[in-house]
């Protein structure tokens, strides 16, 4: 908590503006107040860490049979595995992909068939999925099969995404006679453009990996036995930069999205000042000039 401290600290001398700061608070400070207690097993879910220093965190959908559609108990769980990750500071970076044929075919329609407008509102249906969004360590979707609907949702809250060549993406709540629920109409335009994200939703119609590459919704189209393999690497890669900085980082990009480009550049600027209270910036510096690789404390 040091460099959390020194932050606040710069703050009082109105070295950074209340936007910058929350980089610092939902970094440190997240994990604390949302943690959950994880079961002791998951049953739609396979969950371990990865890595030389067991530095990522892997979360498989486990519903096969299924497709791994989104259940409520899947995403509860999914929720819990995510706050764990959050909060164990071994942690760097985690996997997100699915099973089988699927990432995830979507929300458990089953379980929404018999819903009513009462109760959706009331109990703010689909609300809880957004933890997904909101975890501040990077979140890499490996998506091995069909995206779609609350899949290709469930994808669009990662930073980053990878596709096995096999791999398609739709959003197909049309059919159903409803729309997306889960950020289909919001996450997709800012992706793909307008015109292309109106297609999918207004169609149902599907897109494979390399249109979707094409596009820009995923940043990478390997084969599917190397999918997971490459979204190791990469998480392996962040997860050995310092926590602090990728927290800065992440926010600061998914920024861009949110607000105005002059806001976004003050915020990144802030957000660069901020990195100056930290010990990892000093420590990342040094090693350069002094030709060594750096070793960060997250600090």
């Amino acid at each position: 908590m040091a460099a959390s401290g020194r932050i606040l600290q710069c703050l009082s001398s109105n070295f950074l503006s209340k936007r910058a700061v929350t980089v610092s608070l939902k970094s440190y400070r997240y994990a604390a107040q949302y943690s959950t207690t994880a079961p002791s097993t998951y049953t739609h879910l396979l969950v371990e860490k990865k890595g030389e220093k067991q530095e990522i965190g892997l979360i498989q959908l486990n519903r096969p049979k299924a497709l791994n559609a989104l259940c409520d108990e899947l995403m509860h769980e999914l929720r819990i595995a995510l706050d764990e990750f959050e909060a164990d500071d071994q942690i760097g970076a985690i996997v997100l992909t699915g099973s089988g044929k699927a990432f995830a075919a979507g929300a458990d329609i089953k379980q929404m068939q018999d819903l009513t407008f009462k109760k959706v509102v009331s109990g703010n249906f689909l609300g809880h999925w957004s933890r997904v969004s909101d975890v501040t360590k990077p979140v890499i979707a490996a998506v091995n099969g069909f995206a779609l609907g609350g899949g290709c949702e469930l994808a669009m809250m990662c930073d980053i995404i990878y596709a096995g060549e096999r791999a398609s993406f739709g959003q197909p709540e049309i059919i159903l006679g409803t729309i997306p629920g889960a950020g289909g109409t919001q996450r997709l335009p800012r992706f793909v453009g307008k015109s292309l994200a109106m297609e999918m939703c207004l169609t149902g119609d599907r897109i494979t990996a390399q249109q979707a590459l094409q596009a820009g919704l995923v940043s990478k189209v390997v084969a599917n036995e190397q999918l997971l393999e490459e979204a190791l690497k990469t998480a392996a890669k962040i997860a050995s930069y310092s926590k602090v900085a990728t927290a800065m980082c992440k926010e600061a990009v998914n920024t861009a999205y949110e607000t105005t480009l002059k806001e976004g550049l003050h915020f990144e600027k802030r957000t660069f000042h901020a990195t100056f209270a930290t010990e990892d910036r000093k420590e990342g510096m040094t090693a350069f000039i002094e030709k060594r690789s750096p070793k960060f404390t997250d600090s």
